[in-house]
């Protein structure tokens, strides 16, 4: 299929061809017949990728702090590879789509094949998306009409935290789409709205509607035009809408504003206030979220979660759902709005020029009966090679990490698979792999590759691997293999039966600091005792990771790392695991904890997992003592010794050990052979995992070992 993406690198806007998105549990798949451009949004997305490298790290002076930290802490070379692979990631545009229902996916309740659909979904032929982000549309609204509705929804949820009442004058600060949208919602609101703008044509739609304007130049005085409109009380409130990088019309707003007015920020501008205008009036400003409650919410828009409507009675899909209606009514006319309406083959008529545009509205128009071939899920040929690798999955593991990892041991790349195509599409591109495909079955079931890597998110991991040895493919999984005993002991059966070989990505053995540590303490040390210390980093509660149906937590899903490079230094497994965390109310969610492990030849360790510190301090830390010596192990980048005769350190940039891991596994996809770590410390470090989360359950030791 065709879909429209930029490169956030270099801004470049291209219609790119894509394997077509599979139904999803929650979703829809809908074909696009009309979908709409927000010039403004758009142009802002386009114009960012445009800029230099300076330019962009001067309008996100956040991210800047965060990479000098990550210089900090890993080195120069490794975060300018991760700030350049960041930087190339293409960004599928668009979130204004119209569409007919092609298929329902499990549990989808309220859409039917065949029903007429607006969603937030990209501008491309075919769309994928949840429930919670499609509203069905009123039989007398078009589909050109019906393209409207999620960009008016933003306004609409800006006038929703304005709150404002009838008869209430409000002031619309920037009549583009969403500007004009807005005050033309106001009025039906019974609200006195005065709009202003620079844009003559703007002044102009507006008057139409019956808004009052108010044209400015840079001699205007806008605060003074308001006040005498009102005959010097102020404006009730203010909606922006409008945007530009200094803070002049938060000020402006301020002061045209009556004593406790109310100021919505929907657009984007600076923030730089001035206490004394808001302090003295007392003014409210508030900062509008997208469409409305819902936005961003994991539960609500992935999973389907809604909110009690009694509780919240505007949530972003209700939102959509009286902006169709209000079309329906004849309440909102939006037609006037569409200044063109252009092929989706001839998209570069809009994105070619788009920063001297003068239009409100653009159209793409989709072919009303696409050929079928067009919805295919795979894009390119497998290649022969009966040792080909697929690989499951291209987030910023696979992007960042993997693929230049296998790029440079040579490895045998055959087919990669995405939800959406698009990552997929270009990982495939920048790494001459011959095929993307969005149904990861397609690349299971291919003759050509012999070695399947799984790179999902992690409650994908054990169905997965599941059907990749009943295809009879070797497995790579990133981390974790399983989030819970049962599905551990499932693999474990179907390993078995398969007689196929699994592998997890726990690098960190692999790397030469490791390895040299293993040499100086030798296969059969006796005990030892190693403290391994994780200074972790914050992740928002609400990150996926934190899941413990879909992320695992992460003491499982990343400390596991630690426990399996402990059992390689001290040649044994796990016998018994405690696991304290800080809180008085600690659960399983933790990010903050102390797991103690014993092991069966009597070797001790401690893993501290801590995302409570800086980020300016070395993320990762290993203290080995054993026989009257220590080892010492920095981030990775640097080995001491002490008390070990003819070692004293090494040093070397950061090397976790994924290219020496990658290239065995590489090397022994094409030949054959057994994996470097073998099933029973995977399973072992998967065991002492869920036993350290028992332990915190229960306040006591809990045994690993089967």
């Amino acid at each position: 299929m065709k879909q429209i993406i930029q490169s956030f690198k270099t801004g470049e806007t291209i219609l790119e061809t894509v394997p077509a998105p599979l139904v999803r549990k929650g979703h829809i798949l809908i074909r696009t017949s009309r979908s709409l451009v927000s010039i403004g949004t758009e142009r802002m997305l386009v114009e960012f990728g445009k800029s230099s490298l300076i330019s962009k790290a001067r309008q996100q002076p956040e991210k800047v702090k965060m990479v000098l930290d990550k210089i900090k802490s890993d080195g120069l070379m490794p975060t300018l590879e991760a700030v350049f692979s960041k930087l190339e990631q293409p960004i599928p545009l668009g979130y204004c789509n119209v569409g007919v229902v092609l298929e329902v996916g499990e549990g989808v309740h309220g859409f039917s094949v065949g029903d007429r659909v607006a969603s937030n979904g990209a501008h491309a032929e075919f769309v994928c998306v949840p429930t919670n982000l499609a509203a069905r549309i009123p039989d007398n609204v078009g589909d050109e009409e019906a393209s409207f509705t999620v960009i008016a929804s933003i306004g609409l949820q800006g006038i929703r935290l304005l709150n404002p009442a009838f008869g209430e004058t409000v002031v619309v600060f920037g009549l583009g789409l969403i500007g004009l949208i807005s005050a033309e919602l106001l009025l039906a609101n019974g609200c006195r709205v005065i709009g202003i703008d620079l844009d003559p044509e703007k002044i102009r739609i507006a008057g139409e509607k019956g808004i009052e304007t108010i044209q400015v130049s840079e001699s205007s005085d806008v605060v003074r035009l308001v006040q005498d409109m009102t005959a010097g009380i102020g404006t009730d409130a203010v909606l922006i809408t409008a945007s530009t990088k200094d803070s002049t019309l938060v000020s402006q707003a301020a002061r045209m504003s009556r004593k406790r007015g109310r100021i919505v920020l929907v657009g984007v501008t600076g923030l730089e206030l001035n206490r004394s205008e808001f302090y003295e009036k007392e003014l409210s400003f508030q900062v509008s979220c997208s469409y409305g409650p819902g936005r961003y919410d994991e539960d609500y828009e992935a999973r389907g979660i809604d909110y009690p409507l009694p509780f919240v009675r505007w949530t972003e899909k209700r939102n959509f759902e009286a902006i169709l209606q209000a079309i329906s009514r004849g309440r909102l006319q939006v037609s006037s709005l569409i200044s063109e309406r252009v092929k989706l083959d001839d998209f570069q008529e809009i994105y070619g020029s788009m920063a001297g545009r003068k239009t409100i509205a653009s159209i793409l128009v989709y072919d009303e009966n696409p050929d079928p071939s067009r919805m295919v899920h795979t894009k390119g040929q497998e290649i022969s090679a009966k040792a080909g690798i697929g690989i499951i999955g291209a987030g910023n593991y696979t992007k960042m990490t993997m693929l230049p990892a296998l790029k440079k041991v040579g490895a045998n790349l055959a087919i990669i698979a995405s939800n959406t195509g698009v990552s997929g599409t270009f990982l495939a591109k920048k790494y001459g792999i011959p095929a993307s495909t969005t149904d990861y079955h397609e690349l299971l079931n291919s003759a050509s590759v012999g070695l399947a890597i799984i790179t999902t998110r992690h409650h994908l991991h054990a169905p997965m691997t599941l059907a990749a040895l009943k295809a009879g493919k070797d497995v790579f999984v990133e981390k974790p293999m399983a989030l819970s005993r049962e599905e551990l002991d499932t693999i474990d059966a179907a390993i078995k039966e398969s007689g196929r070989h699994v592998m997890l990505g726990f690098n960190r053995r692999f790397s030469p600091f490791a390895v040299k540590m293993k040499s100086i303490i030798g296969n059969n040390p006796g005990p030892i005792s190693v403290i391994a210390t994780m200074n972790a980093g914050f992740i928002p509660p609400e990150s996926w990771v934190h899941d413990l149906q879909q992320g695992g937590g992460r003491i499982l899903g990343e400390a596991c790392h630690f426990v399996d490079l402990i059992s390689f230094l001290t040649g044994s497994e796990v016998d018994r695991v405690f696991m304290t965390a800080m809180g008085v109310h600690a659960d399983q969610t933790t990010d903050v904890a102390s797991i103690h492990l014993r092991y069966k030849n009597g070797s001790i360790g401690v893993i501290n997992y801590f995302a409570n510190g800086s980020k300016a301090y070395s993320k990762e830390r290993v203290e080995v003592f054993f026989s009257g010596k220590n080892l010492i192990l920095d981030n990775f980048r640097k080995l001491d010794g002490f008390g070990t005769r003819g070692f004293s350190g090494m040093k070397s940039g950061q090397d976790k050990g994924h290219q020496s891991m990658f290239g065995l596994v590489s090397a022994l996809n094409k030949t054959g052979g057994i994996y470097p770590i073998d099933w029973q410390s995977i399973r072992n470090t998967h065991l002492a995992c869920f036993a350290a989360l028992e332990s915190l359950k229960t306040g006591v030791p809990v045994m690993a070992a089967d």
